[in-house]
């Protein structure tokens, strides 16, 4: 580990309500994504796909997230907004994640206000992804995909928002340096290791929030 971000500020609580976060996006201020692309490892071309950014409105608001099955060919295993490839016959990034939230969790998208969306964030398996940020109902009923999802859990939105939480990490394989962030979370007895492109566009995320 390089080192955690604790000397950056926290995005406060006022700002993480619903009706302030409508407002960001619809007035976003100037600023700029700190995690644009990570190192490539895969030469196929790229595959255009979006996530759903899940904000659960409870009295604290949390952050809705899966973790994937470990037979999956990409990211298996770990943890991630519920999202996927773009089919031909959505209409945009909205639709696609919409889409892929039913298909994977069962979260009915009547349940579901979409408030905009990140720039995009390309992995290092060659997907370009859009996150979508959204706000939930709270009182829904989820329905896994139990072949692509192992567990759906939720974080505190607070928690991610505070750098303090952010750790920053880096390793060199056959000359090429890639660096990332996490976000390790305590989940009552279950330790939830955020990281890579999912802390990636969270740290996105905050960048926007704190502007």
């Amino acid at each position: 580990m390089l080192g955690v971000d604790s000397h950056l500020p926290a995005v406060g609580p006022e700002i993480l309500k619903p009706t302030a976060l409508r407002r960001r996006f619809a007035a976003p201020p100037a600023w700029e994504p700190e995690v644009w692309a990570e190192k490539r490892f895969s030469d196929r071309t790229p595959i255009q796909a979006a996530v759903l950014v899940p904000i659960v409105m409870r009295e604290h608001p949390t952050v809705l997230l899966t973790e994937r099955t470990k037979h999956l060919s990409n990211h298996s295993g770990q943890i991630a907004f519920p999202g996927g490839k773009a089919d031909k016959d959505d209409v945009d990034a909205s639709a696609t994640a919409l889409r892929e939230a039913e298909e994977e969790i069962g979260l009915d998208p009547s349940l579901v206000d979409v408030l905009g969306v990140l720039p995009h964030y390309l992995t290092g398996t060659a997907f370009i992804i859009t996150p979508v940020i959204a706000l939930v109902q709270p009182g829904f009923s989820l329905s896994p995909n139990g072949y692509e999802v192992a567990d759906v859990f939720e974080v505190p939105l607070e928690f991610l928002m505070n750098p303090s939480h952010h750790q920053r990490h880096a390793f060199e394989w056959e000359g090429v340096r890639r660096e990332w962030f996490s976000m390790p979370y305590q989940d009552k007895s279950t330790q939830r290791f955020i990281w890579g492109a999912t802390a990636g566009m969270l740290r996105n995320f905050y960048r926007l929030l704190s502007a």
